[in-house]
């Protein structure tokens, strides 16, 4: 088990390989669907993000409230490639290093990965609960109107995962198919 902590440094990114198991600690930020769409629809139009993304991890989630006496909800990733469109330019231009969620990628967001140095990292759907636990402290940095989908920053301890796919490209989907075909 790997330990690594935020903010990400390029050499790190690229020591991780496809199925590598990961204790993330540190700073991670929030975002679905709609933050990513606002996020680039504001760079576009020629804006600055709320939150600097430069080699940071972006985990892939709506958590749910927080009951008394806890920092957040149930924080169960959702399935990533809904920000396949918008991922390669935040890779790319911000300087994204890592993202969180489950579910493969499209090539244009592996060939990101792999011009800039990002890595894809997995968490296991339906262990929101667990994965809640490791998550220290969270507040609403950005887009607070849009709920869950809000941007939070998280400060994680030990948070588990799986790289999915590094920055050469190797997808642990792909490598878990081609192993069951052989058998």
């Amino acid at each position: 088990m790997l330990k690594i902590t935020t903010p990400l440094d390029e050499a790190t990114v690229r020591s991780l390989k496809a199925g590598d198991q990961v204790l993330i600690s540190g700073i991670i930020y929030t975002g679905r669907d709609a933050a990513h769409k606002r996020m680039v629809e504001t760079l576009r139009a020629g804006g600055e993000l709320p939150v600097d993304l430069r080699d940071q991890i972006i985990y892939y989630v709506g958590p749910c409230p927080a009951r008394p006496g806890k920092v957040i909800g149930s924080a169960g990733p959702t399935t990533s490639g809904r920000m396949d469109p918008y991922a390669p330019l935040l890779i790319r231009e911000k300087g994204l290093r890592g993202m969180i969620g489950k579910g493969g990628r499209s090539p244009e967001v592996i060939k990101a990965m792999q011009e800039a140095g990002a890595v894809y990292f997995l968490a296991i759907g339906g262990a929101g609960v667990l994965m809640a636990r490791h998550i220290k402290k969270a507040e609403v940095v950005a887009y607070e109107d849009l709920g869950p989908e809000a941007i939070y920053r998280l400060e994680v301890e030990d948070f588990p995962v799986i790289v999915g796919i590094d920055t050469l490209g190797n997808d642990l989907y792909a490598i878990g198919r081609a192993e069951y075909r052989r058998v």
